[in-house]
């Protein structure tokens, strides 16, 4: 084996290296694009932007991606969107109709995009009444009484307490 030979066969490996990594590059951005955005005309973009940049010189198609791509995959963005939603209903500002998931006033009755029922107005006191509580929570009223009939608030009886006693003398407390 002559120097020259040594020399071919080093530069074909290098080449293959070389095209190895560039194909990894480009295979790489094109998984992490398909994850980070649903749009078409991006990911061919991102893929084109680290593919025309060929083996040799990888690195500034890769870098100005790097730059370019969206922060946060897909998944993320929907789960930052579901946190969101879960905390606006958990403070009260995001009442949501249930059947078409427009915002609603929590006192609305029905929704007024879908007319779907949203709450019932309480037969004693006409305030919104949520259609799973069993009486009003502002005048005590059982949930679908008549207009006019008083409320009939009874508190839950209360076990009687038995009265603490001392313990006798010489025993031990545990």
């Amino acid at each position: 084996m002559n120097a020259t030979t040594g020399i071919v066969l080093g530069a074909l490996v290098g080449g293959v290296w070389l095209f190895l990594l560039w194909l990894g590059i480009v295979i790489w951005t094109y998984k992490d694009i398909r994850e980070r955005s649903r749009d078409l005309f991006t990911q061919a973009l991102s893929v084109f932007l680290v593919m025309m940049f060929f083996p040799g010189l990888n690195l500034p198609g890769l870098l100005l991606y790097l730059l370019l791509r969206p922060r946060e995959t897909v998944d993320e963005a929907y789960a930052r969107s579901l946190e969101q939603e879960v905390l606006l209903r958990e403070v009260g500002e995001g009442a949501m109709c249930h059947k078409c998931q427009q915002p609603v006033e929590k006192d609305f009755l029905f929704c007024p995009y879908c007319q779907a029922r949203l709450r019932e107005a309480c037969g004693r006191c006409r305030r919104p009444v949520s259609l799973f509580w069993v009486v009003c929570p502002y005048c005590g009223a059982p949930r679908g009484a008549p207009v006019g009939q008083p409320a009939t608030y009874r508190a839950p009886a209360e076990e009687p307490v038995a009265p603490l006693r001392e313990p006798a003398p010489g025993t031990e407390i545990s």
